[in-house]
């Protein structure tokens, strides 16, 4: 057999060549692999909710609720407010109830005492606060009334430092109050300043309960009663979030600009009447002017 002829007529016959091994026929063609479908497209996770612990942000949406509710709700009420299974709220509450920071009475959750604690040390950790315990007493001495000092937190206003007058009938929240923003003196500040552009976020329809007749509980009203506020430099309470007792409060700057408390003072209508506005107004104008220079604020820019 001649062998070399045949492995030169090989390569012919394959219309294939194979230089390197002339004696191997040629293996026959792969086929294409399987197209696969492409991924979804991912979405984006903000760098802020990247390592968020689902049921912990629960468990302080839960807190929160509660803080809105001194009655106390049931596990029921607070998984359909909130649109978590009822299982998973039962889980924290019962982990809640056993470190303190809820109770239970009569079926219904409500805020713990270890809260109480906490709150304490977080209030007299705040800076601002120690500043405006001075202000706070000089104001209380022109105006011989209760002043008070709030930050915005969430949707409300946090009452932290308070001082009282020296009448025996006095009507001021205590320190660690939430104050509704859209009824409140200092909510009306913060309403104003810092939340102008986003009113239907902080103020949800069913949250302008209105406290007293005279209380606004609508948007247009309140974005109108915003615009006066920022144009006067002052915001007042005319017995909307209790009867027979009137407020004023003004804005406190940061040294860059920003509104990040409101100082104010609360008092009966009996002492504190429409005649005695404008000079209430300019007392605590006055007291937020200083606690501002105290934390740098030189006055607008440009």
């Amino acid at each position: 057999m001649n062998l070399p002829f045949i492995a030169e007529l090989l390569p012919t016959l394959c219309n294939t060549n194979f230089p390197a091994a002339p004696w191997k026929l040629p293996s026959p063609p792969c086929p294409p692999p399987p197209r696969r479908a492409s991924p979804a497209p991912s979405v984006a996770t903000p760098a802020s909710e990247r390592y968020v612990i689902p049921n912990l942000r629960n468990a302080c949406r839960i807190l929160k609720l509660l803080g809105h509710h001194p009655e106390g709700l049931k596990a029921a009420d607070l998984a359909r407010a909130l649109g978590i299974p009822v299982t998973t709220t039962l889980r924290i509450m019962t982990t809640l109830h056993l470190d303190g920071f809820a109770r239970k009475s009569d079926g219904r959750y409500e805020l713990g005492p270890v809260l109480i604690q906490l709150g304490t040390a977080a209030l007299a950790g705040t800076e601002i606060r120690d500043l405006a315990l001075p202000v706070l007493h000089r104001l209380t001495a022109s105006a011989d009334e209760t002043a008070h000092l709030a930050i915005p937190c969430d949707d409300r206003s946090l009452i932290v430092a308070v001082q009282d007058s020296p009448h025996p009938l006095r009507a001021a929240s205590r320190p660690g109050y939430l104050a509704e923003l859209h009824c409140s003196s200092t909510g009306k500040i913060f309403l104003a300043y810092l939340y102008a552009d986003r009113f239907a976020e902080v103020l949800p329809v069913e949250s302008l309960v209105a406290r007293t007749p005279h209380s606004l509980t609508s948007l247009a009203k309140l974005k109108r009663e915003a615009e006066l506020t920022r144009s006067r430099g002052y915001s007042l309470d005319d017995e909307e979030y209790h009867p027979g007792v009137r407020c004023v409060a003004a804005p406190v700057f940061a040294s860059d600009g920003q509104v990040i408390a409101a100082i104010g003072i609360t008092a009966s209508c009996v002492r504190f009447t429409p005649e005695r506005i404008p000079e209430m107004v300019g007392i605590v104008q006055a007291s937020a002017a200083e606690l501002s220079r105290l934390l740098g604020y030189t006055g607008p820019k440009g």
